[in-house]
């Protein structure tokens, strides 16, 4: 099979895609990029686009190795996908396929005219693993079973099927004032929640490589990366989201409006997909007249606003960035039934940031994830009993942990509690402790020598000059300031 011989080192990774797009009827583009940051002497950028989808930028002394890392990039995320077309593509050989007959039905010609129409499959698995994990942690906990209303899931994929990591419920902001102590969860949106069970996640398996015991080390989803010095995702690893209601922001956009308006203001358009601020549940344009900032508030980024920049700077998050290349989304299930529109959402999350890529530092880029409307696993409870409060878990977890929303805490009748301060496993303190750890077992003493939060969060430098660039861009282009948080709120340590 082709993709045997590739994974067998008989076939280079630039052949194998220009076979596949051939065979499986995709658009594939080598597209030359630009490189930016601290990078020594001159280098050569390319990226793989297929059917318009941007893969990581691959770099090299030369064109041709800079194609080749771009190609081999391309299919670490591509595998997944192409195993389960290993029944459908012919055996290697030294000619091309035959060229389908007229009279014959080019779906049974080609099954796979489009390599991601062949993820419609997933677009059933990863919301069926998605509610079995949340009806497994019910069934232990039905007390709690009416925080399920508004859910998201991180689920990573391999060649050996798919599996849920992390999951979060919850809808609200901290009504508290931002914490000195780095011991208050200001945003339990449930995307946020999931998105840093995910972190702990991935804390655990660096934790994992960095052991001394080689059964752990190959059981972690992390590889090193000679070309970085970083660990990234092991080939064949993609990491998708799964939410159960639109992200509030401008993925709420009225379907009718585009970038480019004909029969409504300009004025309209840029309060719908500009920047929002979500406070108290409620979400404002960062141009509206509505919203009045008040010190005594929390104020937060949208959750559709948080999904775009992670798309670009990575959900590992700056302190994760020191240990890892940015870890990326290829695909959002969106499993609202009341949701029939997904423009929004793809305006807000890619074409917002279109063309961002050649301004960034090595390793980081504008990910465009495949976006999919799909079977919802869990509805809106009309029991308001505890709505505030909002569950997380990521696997390895022993009980999920219940925090109240408009506290930022643990509650007493949590399955976990950290200890009787009720300072959730989520906040930037537990997320500290565990970054200390990794940077013990894997022997940063620069790391260790950090005197607070925010030092350790400043040294990420490219990831710092990343959102930098993106914050820049989103302001340049129109759609309005990111929110600066206190610095004070970071100034915290151990």
């Amino acid at each position: 099979m082709l993709i045997d011989k590739y994974l067998c080192g008989e076939t280079n990774a630039v052949s194998l895609l220009h076979q596949l797009a051939q065979i499986l009827q995709f658009h594939l583009e080598m597209k030359e990029t630009v490189t930016t940051g601290n990078i020594q002497g001159l280098y050569f950028a390319f990226c793989v686009v297929v059917d318009g989808v941007e893969y990581k930028t691959g770099m090299g002394i030369t064109k041709k190795e800079a194609r080749l890392k771009a190609a081999e990039l391309a299919l670490q995320d591509l595998l997944p996908t192409l195993e389960s077309l290993k029944s459908v593509l012919p055996g290697a050989s030294d000619v091309p396929p035959p060229l389908p007959v007229k009279e014959e039905p080019i779906s049974e010609v080609h099954p796979c005219r489009s390599i991601h129409e062949r993820m419609n499959s997933a677009n059933f698995q990863f919301p069926h693993a998605v509610r079995d994990q949340l009806t497994k942690l019910m069934n232990s906990n039905p007390e709690f079973s009416v925080c399920a209303g508004t859910t998201a899931a991180f689920i990573i994929q391999t060649s050996g099927g798919c599996e849920v990591v992390a999951l979060g419920t919850g809808n609200f902001n901290t009504k508290e004032s931002a914490s000195m102590s780095g011991r208050i969860v200001h945003d339990s949106h449930a995307v946020v929640t999931a998105r840093r069970s995910l972190m702990r996640f991935l804390y655990r398996h660096l934790l994992m490589f960095f052991s001394k015991t080689a059964n752990l080390t190959e059981k972690s989803i992390f590889q090193q990366n000679s070309s970085s010095g970083l660990l990234s995702l092991k080939s064949g690893i993609t990491l998708h989201l799964y939410v159960n209601q639109l992200p509030k922001g401008a993925a709420q956009i009225p379907s009718k409006l585009r970038l480019n308006p004909l029969s409504i203001s300009a004025w309209q358009v840029n309060n719908e997909i500009s920047l929002h601020l979500s406070v108290e549940g409620k979400v404002f344009s960062v141009f509206s007249s509505a919203f009045e900032h008040s010190a005594s508030k929390v104020v937060s980024m949208s959750t559709t606003d948080k999904i775009t920049q992670w798309q670009v700077l990575g959900y590992q998050g700056a302190l994760l960035s020191h240990f890892i290349e940015p870890i990326y989304v290829q695909s959002i299930f969106i499993g609202d039934s009341g949701c029939s529109d997904i423009r929004g959402m793809e305006i807000s999350v890619s074409q917002r940031v279109e063309g961002i890529t050649s301004q960034l530092p090595m390793f980081y880029c504008m990910m465009r994830p495949h976006i999919n409307l799909v079977p919802s696993v869990a509805t809106n409870s009309a029991d308001g009993g505890q709505v505030t409060y909002g569950i997380n878990w990521s696997e390895g977890d022993s009980s999920l942990e219940v925090v109240d929303g408009l506290e930022g805490r643990t509650v007493e009748e949590s399955p976990f509690k950290s200890g009787s301060a009720l300072a959730s496993r989520l906040c930037k303190a537990a997320m500290l402790h565990r970054f200390k750890l990794v940077a013990k077992e894997a022997q940063r003493q620069d790391l260790l020598a950090t005197s607070s939060y925010r030092e350790a969060k400043r040294m990420a430098k490219p990831y710092q000059e990343a959102k930098n660039v993106l914050r820049a861009y989103l302001l340049q282009q129109g759609f309005g300031s990111w929110l600066v948080k206190l610095s004070v709120s970071d100034n915290f340590s151990m």
